[in-house]
């Protein structure tokens, strides 16, 4: 076989998305919060960006006055000369044909508007980027007025407590020893967040009898007569843990826990003891007939010992951890305004961004244009328009998927959710002539703030089932049905799955049995059996 270098010629297709396309998908898929920390990022890297301020708004205003008195007096002037005022015109008139390479190159990649005469006061009237390029912001469909002044502000805890140092600090107010408190910490440092010990008391004893084995050899001690700590010390210590607050901390079992706090209550051998201690099985299933019979006391008493059995923690340690501070900021915004649902976003908070005119004045210098110089203002004048435009694009796609979702919900937004209609990404993609992958960027972890409360956008996607007259019901409204039916019905004689079913058949809701098991399941409701009370 030869070996070697060769050449040969391939003709093919490949399809590359383009960087940008890129960022403007990440821009869709990103929450409004995620949105304001990317468009600061932009106004720190990119020169030709800046923010949009009131004050620049109004005078911009007075400066398109200024210009239009201007204007006035030259056709005054005008008048007087025509001839020589046309040539005047034709010197300060940029010529197409001056040979600049420069002007041809910013001209190739359509930034052609940018390099016009300073000298003429039109040009800043033909090529207002504000208005161009931010219209949409001021435009009906935008923003409250009200909603643009009011600064929001967020609540942001100062400090936060977590259980081992709230164990820590119960220990310290203890009359222990330096070996004590060792043994302790140890102990704490096994507990995990929901208050359970997470190790065998053997294996606390090995971790830290090794611990104590190790700093004898590095100060080479001999080992043979070293104090280690023995079961007893152990068994002690977990006492004193099992007795500081939350009641049922240190538990080693659910059955440990539950009877820690029963005893911190005060109810020690009471009939709840009695029924964690000695019969735990049969109160997981609800089997109170079977304990009374072996008890001698009546069913009634032992549903009621169960009552007071579940009003406790199972797991304590949570009543002290404190869990991540998530804070929902609603992209969009429907409100009822005499009688119609209108749609706005809650773009209040995001930088209004604007074509710098400093940089768009050294944009128009072309002498001072080298290779290297000329290629970054270029990129960057790019950059900044197409990011304008792109956050744009992304509030008119959010608004349009909104409306679809207010004109195919509105019977939720009336009624409630178990008017909730079945929708798929599908259905949206289709109607607003969009991709699904798109539409699924636009709802993923965005809110929308309705008369109904704060709500993801995923919420209103939901699969659906056919009825006797021919309509599609949502699943998530048939879960708030069946919750319903068991929130009303009587606990004496609570309602079977195969009961729900021929309800919902009664509403023309055709869904087999195992569908509402499947829905009474996610939705945290017991059997009928283990809703019985006597």
């Amino acid at each position: 076989m030869r070996t070697g270098l060769n050449q040969s010629v391939r003709l093919g297709q490949e399809l590359k998305i383009n960087p940008r396309l890129y960022q403007a998908m990440d821009m869709l898929y990103m929450p409004l919060l995620d949105l304001q920390q990317h468009l600061k990022q932009e106004l720190l890297v990119n020169p030709f960006l800046e923010l949009s301020e009131e004050e620049d708004e109004e005078l911009s205003e007075e400066q398109s006055v200024e210009a239009t008195q201007e204007q006035e007096e030259d056709r005054e002037s005008a008048d007087a000369d025509d001839r020589d005022d046309g040539e005047e015109r034709v010197e300060s008139e940029p010529s197409d044909d001056d040979g600049d390479s420069g002007e041809l190159e910013l001209d190739s990649l359509g930034e052609e508007s940018l390099i016009e005469d300073p000298v003429d006061p039109r040009a800043e009237d033909e090529t207002d980027w504000e208005n161009i390029l931010l219209d949409g912001f001021d435009s009906p469909g935008g923003m409250h007025e009200q909603q643009e002044q009011q600064e929001r502000f967020e609540a942001v805890p100062v400090s936060s407590t977590n259980l081992e140092e709230h164990l820590r600090e119960q220990i310290r107010m203890l009359d222990l020893n330096p070996r004590q408190l060792l043994l302790a910490d140890e102990f704490i440092g096994n507990i995990g967040d929901d208050g359970y010990l997470s190790t065998s008391l053997e294996q606390i004893l090995l971790s830290i009898n090794q611990t104590i084995e190790r700093a004898a050899e590095a100060v080479d001690r001999d080992t043979d007569e070293l104090p280690f700590y023995t079961s007893s010390e152990a068994d002690a210590m977990l006492e004193t843990v099992q007795h500081l607050d939350p009641p049922g901390v240190g538990a080693r079992d659910l059955r440990e826990c539950l009877l820690l706090q029963l005893r911190e209550k005060g109810q020690a051998g009471s009939m709840a003891d009695r029924l964690v201690r000695d019969f735990f099985e049969e109160l997981i299933a609800h089997r109170w007939s079977d304990v009374a019979k072996r008890t001698g006391v009546s069913p009634l008493e032992v549903q009621h010992a169960a009552d007071e059995i579940a009003k406790l923690s199972p797991k304590p340690g949570l009543s002290v951890t404190s869990g991540p501070e998530n804070y929902v900021m609603p992209d969009l915004i429907v409100e009822k305004v005499d009688g119609a649902y209108l749609v706005f976003t809650n773009d209040g908070n995001l930088p209004r961004l604007k074509l710098s005119r400093v940089y768009q004045d050294i944009a128009r210098d072309k002498k001072k244009f080298d290779a290297e110089n000329k290629e970054f203002i270029t990129n960057k004048l790019n950059a900044a328009q197409w990011l304008i435009q792109a956050i744009e694009q992304r509030r008119q796609t959010m608004l349009k998927v909104m409306h679809f979702i207010v004109e195919r919900q509105r019977d939720f937004f009336e009624k409630g959710v178990q008017y909730l209609k079945p929708l798929t990404l599908r259905e949206v993609a289709d109607v607003i002539g969009m991709h699904e992958s798109t539409v699924s960027r636009v709802t993923n972890e965005k809110y929308a703030q309705t008369p109904r409360g704060v709500l993801s956008l995923k919420f209103f996607f939901s699969s659906g089932l056919a009825t006797t007259d021919g309509e599609d019901v949502s699943a998530r409204g048939i879960k708030a049905t069946i919750e319903k039916l068991v929130t009303d019905e009587d606990p004496k004689s609570p309602l079977t799955d195969q009961a729900i079913v021929e309800i919902l058949e009664q509403d023309g809701i055709q869904i087999a049995r195992r569908t509402v098991a499947k829905y009474r399941d996610q939705l945290g409701v017991l059997s009928a059996r283990m809703r019985k009370r006597v």
